[in-house]
């Protein structure tokens, strides 16, 4: 697979939801610990009706239609996780202004989006130990990839994506929650990565299990 069309967005949902799915309980687990416990839930209940979402919006330009996919994302979980990635999808979709279709070179394109969102909803930055290190550092590494490797393939460079999420969960084990019920446990936050950062993680692997899959 070297592009996802407008017509699979749907299925592409699929796959992230299917992941967060898979993890709701390890997310609402981790969450207990320093946040209100229903991260997974939100999150499951979000991804889990983006598909439908999908197909129920009559849109034709890719842009928009990732764009208006976010938007109702924040209606349908209006938690502030729901909000969080509701306004990251809806800044993805304005960064892809102009493409008819996920290629390889979209993704950082995505995800750097996705991370403008987050930052412009959620005030935060990278090394605040929020969602925003895992997808900033997948965005980075996907550019990076890209640079390095001329004529790189989308399943490379949502693998690359993938690594670097994972090195952006690890790295908030030695963040301090600023944020939230988190900072009020900063404490005991030490040596344990951060629920929204892993969040982050599952959503990078839903969308690389469905390039790898098709």
């Amino acid at each position: 697979m070297e592009k996802i069309t407008i017509e699979q967005l749907p299925q592409l949902f699929e796959a992230i939801a299917d992941q967060f799915a898979k993890n709701a309980d390890i997310l609402c687990q981790m969450d207990s610990r320093m946040g209100d416990g229903d991260l997974g839930l939100t999150m499951k209940k979000g991804f889990g009706g983006l598909p439908a979402i999908f197909r129920r919006i009559n849109e034709t330009d890719l842009a928009k239609k990732i764009q208006y996919a976010g938007i109702e994302l924040t209606d349908l979980v209006p938690s502030t996780m729901g909000m969080l990635m509701g306004t990251g999808i809806s800044y993805a979709g304005k960064a892809l202004s102009g493409k008819t279709e996920l290629d390889a070179q979209s993704i950082p394109l995505f995800l750097h989006g996705f991370c403008e969102g987050i930052i412009k909803r959620g005030k935060c930055h990278r090394g605040d130990r929020t969602v925003l290190d895992s997808l900033g550092q997948a965005a980075d590494e996907s550019k990076k990839y890209i640079s390095e490797k001329l004529g790189a393939s989308l399943k490379e460079v949502c693998l690359a994506a993938l690594e670097g999420a994972k090195k952006g969960v690890e790295a908030t084990k030695t963040m301090k929650p600023k944020f939230g019920k988190a900072a009020v446990y900063a404490n005991i936050a030490e040596g344990i990565a951060d629920q929204g950062a892993v969040a982050g993680l599952v959503m990078i692997q839903g969308i690389t299990d469905y390039v790898l899959m098709n």
